[in-house]
């Protein structure tokens, strides 16, 4: 997890269309979604921690997160 999101519950889903992997991530906190999607191939720890950036990133730019 990153620096910034340390601490915070974070809920993951996966569903596979294809053959790419669509990873929703949900901060529970803050009830904020962020969709990603990449190579069914690519792992789910790589997964994770794209869709991870991304929500970090989304949390950050509405000020939820400094």
């Amino acid at each position: 997890m990153t620096e910034k999101m340390q601490g915070r519950e974070v809920i993951f889903e996966f569903r596979q269309v294809g053959s790419l992997m669509r990873v929703m991530a949900m901060d529970t906190a803050t009830m904020t979604e962020v969709l990603t999607q990449g190579p069914a191939n690519a792992g789910e720890e790589a997964l994770k921690k794209n869709a991870l950036l991304r929500l970090e990133y989304v949390l950050r730019k509405a000020g939820k997160i400094s």
